[in-house]
């Protein structure tokens, strides 16, 4: 089993910025990657970014290419993912997840792809 531990959610206004946080434990040792995905009220779950743990290959959904960073620690098997310019639309439950799936060449973007789920943690981003 692996657990996932978000943190670094927040209150922010338009155009700010935050960092979010996931640390991997447990079984680690088979991960592949880790992806962050947001669920705003209403709405199902959507794909935000995700990154490789070899290569450091990196996907982006459309909303926040150019906005959003997602990096990795190898060491630490944690995850970040930076955001700048916030927008109100970006408000959600962002819940980290991880793979153990072997990379393909195919954008890892699909949830089904992920086996391991955090609890998420809340960004409101305010007008």
């Amino acid at each position: 089993q692996v657990q996932l531990i978000e943190s670094g959610g927040g209150l922010v206004q338009t155009g700010d910025s935050l960092r979010l946080s996931c640390v991997a434990s447990g079984r680690t040792e088979r991960t592949t990657g880790m992806g962050w995905f947001r669920q705003a009220p209403g709405k199902g779950r959507a794909f935000v970014a995700a990154i490789l743990w070899s290569g450091g290959s990196v996907y982006y959904s459309d909303s926040v290419n150019g906005r959003f960073t997602i990096s990795r620690n190898n060491a630490n098997k944690t995850v970040y993912l930076q955001m700048n310019n916030l927008k109100p639309d970006d408000t959600a439950v962002y819940t980290c997840a991880s793979t153990t799936l072997r990379p393909s060449g195919a954008p890892l973007t699909d949830d089904i792809s992920f086996r391991y789920w955090g609890q998420g943690t809340q960004v409101t981003v305010s007008s």
